[in-house]
């Protein structure tokens, strides 16, 4: 059996196309929804990042504003730029690029983007809302799973869903967001003992460790959809995902590549986040 790939791309393609027609019904009320990136430093892969979403702002229609700040930047210059943006009016959205440079608080940083402006959904405000079950704006890489496992006709209630991972931007937020549409969760991360014995019972599986090739073929339940977040340079230069694909693909029922599987996606959930904060 050969998985059925879901293909991060293509979904991602299709909900910037949908979103193009929101923001154009936008417009024509005299609302132009706008995106401000805050990178500090020149990190390699953020730049790469910030590329993509600008990208995809562009074909939706949106405004984007890079903000490119020196790495030897103090943190009340990046705070009081976080303040402008705040309150401007034309920015519907604020993101800082991580990661920061050592000597910045990226936790500080982020709760100081206004609530309404969130658009990554790292604001605790945001995230306690989504541990309450009456969520606000989601964050990006959780929304993107859930929309990938809808978009692929994934039974979730009632299912076993195990997610490997526990990061406040990815694992946490991913299983509330299962444990909400009724599964039953197990939450593991890379240190869990025979971890195998539990993903191997999992019908949905969700891997963000940021550690290749943790997750192997024989670590999988025949058919168990494998969502997989990690996006990990190897020392060839090749990308590859926290989920051995070349074997993974021959067990499971379906499963994301990487590249372009929620890479693509969670872009696209950036750009529907500003949008519906400029809805709003």
């Amino acid at each position: 059996m050969t998985a059925h790939i879901i293909d991060g791309a293509a979904l991602a393609k299709e909900k910037i196309i949908q979103l193009k027609q929101i923001v154009t019904e936008l417009q024509s009320r005299g609302i132009q929804p706008g995106l401000a990136t805050v990178q500090v430093g020149d990190d390699p892969a953020s730049r790469i990042y910030v590329r993509n979403k600008v990208r995809a702002c562009t074909e939706a229609g949106v405004t984007s504003v890079h903000h490119d700040l020196p790495g030897t930047s103090s943190e009340s210059d990046v705070l009081q730029l976080l303040d402008q943006l705040n309150r401007d009016p034309k920015i519907h959205g604020i993101i800082v690029q991580l990661p920061v440079p050592r000597h910045l608080d990226a936790r500080r940083m982020s709760q100081a983007i206004a609530v309404a402006k969130d658009v990554d959904g790292f604001n605790w405000q945001n995230l306690g809302a989504l541990v309450e079950g009456a969520p606000g704006i989601l964050p990006c890489t959780p929304r993107a799973a859930m929309v990938m496992l809808d978009g692929a006709n994934i039974p979730i209630e009632g299912r076993h869903a195990v997610v490997v991972g526990r990061s406040n931007i990815v694992g946490k937020p991913v299983a509330l967001l299962l444990i909400g549409r009724g599964a039953t969760v197990t939450v593991c991360n890379s240190r869990t003992p025979d971890l195998g014995a539990i993903t191997r019972l999992a019908d949905i599986l969700v891997v963000a460790t940021g550690r290749a090739g943790l997750v192997t073929g024989s670590m999988v339940k025949p058919g168990a959809a494998v969502i997989d977040v990690g996006i990990n340079r190897l020392p060839t230069g090749k990308i590859a995902g926290d989920v051995v694909y070349d074997e993974a693909k021959e067990i499971a029922g379906w499963i994301t590549p990487v590249p372009g599987g929620v890479g693509p996606m969670t872009v696209a959930m950036l750009v529907e986040n500003t949008v519906n904060a400029a809805s709003h």
